[in-house]
């Protein structure tokens, strides 16, 4: 086996994505163009819904931004989300003068736990973000009846979420308000920088691609393409810059025909890995519920009390072994930000701050051969099988 490094993630790129970019910086069309309204129609019609609408925009955490203020998140209001996420997901809330209100996890999934939202809901409250932690769906049933029942907007983060499903449909298609995607470089999609909004609500959709650059009341692209004179525009609202590039959709529409293929690697490995440290003192991802996607953005391993060392200790020596690791994800309420502008405790949240304290990711992309996972799964038995 090699012994070169063996890093946590790698973006699965070939010439398809090469000739493609190469292909659109010739064409002179480098910003948002025709390439991105192809991305966001292929993207639409992966999800299967005709009644949805695919919005491309710089990176999750602007498609964030412009979901919760396009429904209507606004200074003073409430937004409910979990302490066990990236901190783009709270950030966005603070974007719009709202408050973050942090809960809780299930002990099995790592997923926001619904009788914790619902426990925090008060008549400020405006809004959920579930998080769809690794690529396994939270209990979307639970969170979008509590929802309905006190009249919330839900805007999930499906930043691990594709190709998800929870109930037999993908995340993106339920009853949600909004699902926003990341295609960052590690992602399942990986464009380097991007994210797409989608949304069935038309007046939703309107007031993203408004916001998304500069507030114009028309489509820059339009105006460009146009052969008769159309210099002129309106600007409707103090919108942002959160346009994606032709360059990131070139990348993205090949990606996304191969989602099939990298989806069913990913499911394998995760096979592979639960069948190999079965036994190590070790609490594996739950792969969920039987016949649902799961994405496999990430295999979250969390080392159980009898282990002979604690995660520190365990991610230094992988990387002795020339084997990356990372933690997914300090929770919220650990950093400083968050710790002292809200007054938030470890015991507030007991879950989360376990996981926290056992949890390691494992190394999990497209790219990985089979003697790339033999050697994660040889090295984590020789650390931890005594």
């Amino acid at each position: 086996m090699s012994d070169a490094f063996l890093p946590f993630a790698l973006p699965d790129i070939d010439d398809d994505e090469i000739n493609e970019v190469v292909a659109t910086m010739r064409s002179g069309w480098l910003t948002t163009g025709p390439k991105t309204r192809q991305f966001e129609a292929d993207f639409a019609q992966f999800l299967g819904d005709s009644s949805l609408q695919a919005i491309a925009v710089n990176s999750a955490t602007s498609g964030l931004h412009l979901a919760l203020e396009a429904v209507g998140v606004t200074a003073g209001d409430e937004v409910i989300t979990t302490t066990y996420t990236f901190t783009a997901t709270a950030a966005v809330i603070r974007y719009l003068g709202a408050q973050p209100v942090l809960v809780d996890v299930d002990p099995v999934t790592l997923n926001i736990d619904p009788v914790k939202i619902e426990a925090a809901i008060t008549p400020r409250t405006k809004a959920i973000i579930p998080v769809h932690i690794g690529g396994l769906s939270c209990d979307m049933g639970a969170i979008l009846e509590i929802a309905k029942r006190r009249n919330l907007r839900v805007v999930e983060d499906a930043a691990h979420a594709l190709p998800t499903s929870c109930e037999g449909k993908l995340i993106g298609t339920l009853d949600s308000d909004v699902t926003v995607y990341s295609f960052y470089a590690t992602k399942t999609l990986a464009c380097g920088e991007g994210g797409m909004v989608v949304t069935r609500d038309p007046a939703i959709a309107a007031r993203v691609k408004t916001m998304r650059l500069h507030g114009f009341s028309r489509d820059a692209f339009d105006r460009y393409t146009s052969t008769r004179p159309a210099w002129h525009y309106d600007i409707v609202a103090p919108g942002y810059k959160y346009n994606m590039t032709d360059i990131a959709a070139s990348i993205g529409v090949h990606q996304l025909r191969k989602m099939g293929r990298f989806h069913a690697k990913r499911k394998a490995m995760a096979e592979r890995y639960t069948e190999a440290l079965a036994g190590l003192p070790l609490t594996l991802p739950s792969h969920g519920p039987e016949g649902e996607s799961h994405a496999w953005h990430l295999y979250i391993v969390r080392l159980n009390d009898d282990a002979p060392i604690g995660r520190d200790e365990f991610i230094q020596k992988m990387a002795e072994r020339k084997i990356g690791m990372s933690v997914h994800f300090i929770p919220l309420h650990l950093h400083p930000y968050w710790r002292d502008t809200y007054c938030l405790k470890p015991e507030q949240f007991p879950v989360a701050q376990k996981a926290f304290e056992a949890i390691a990711s494992l190394p999990m992309y497209t790219k990985m051969t089979s003697d790339d996972q033999e050697r994660v799964i040889r090295a984590v038995h020789e650390i931890l099988g005594g």
